[in-house]
């Protein structure tokens, strides 16, 4: 379950996508089959199906559109490069309310995902060598702080690149 970008947030992570590119750092939009959207992941489930999920999703009153700003860069491992939001609280809460909705239980939930253990964030490269490491940093640092509006929401099927709008956002 993804938040996505309104066009301006899109134009802009995709334009890093492509400076990353540029500098020789793959970045997500290269990744695996190439249909990847800029997002902000509230919930990966291990499996689902998509009635059910979109039901649940459905059923929860939409919070509105979500104004974020990115001024730092984060690692994870495997050499995942992202953007990470100034947190609040509300965004917290938000995510907390979608897992609760969807009944996920820990093992269901992919386990950066559950509330507490989770870092909201904006991935911009998956695979990031040591060696590139700098290059990719001094790439994001130049298009940071980046405000954007999270404006609609998703269900996304990152393993085939197939993207399913929601009518709400949680």
């Amino acid at each position: 379950m993804c938040l996505l970008f309104d066009g301006p947030g899109e134009r802009a992570v995709r334009a890093l996508w492509r400076r990353l590119d540029d500098a020789g750092v793959p970045s997500l939009a290269q990744h695996t089959h190439g249909r990847h959207v800029p997002h902000l992941s509230l919930a990966v489930l291990r499996t689902w199906d998509l009635d059910d999920v979109r039901a649940r999703v459905e059923a929860l009153p939409d919070a509105g559109p979500t104004p974020v700003r990115f001024d730092a860069v984060a690692a994870f491992r495997r050499g995942r490069l992202c953007l990470v939001p100034a947190p609040t609280a509300e965004l917290a809460a938000r995510q907390e309310r979608l897992v609760a909705a969807l009944g996920a239980t820990p093992e269901a939930l992919h386990r950066h995902y559950v509330p507490g253990a989770w870092l909201p964030h904006v991935s911009i490269a998956p695979r990031v060598r040591l060696s590139q490491l700098a290059t990719a940093v001094e790439a994001a640092y130049e298009v940071l702080p980046l405000a954007g509006v999270l404006a609609r929401a998703a269900l996304v099927d990152s393993g085939a690149g197939v993207v399913h709008p929601v009518t709400t956002r949680p």
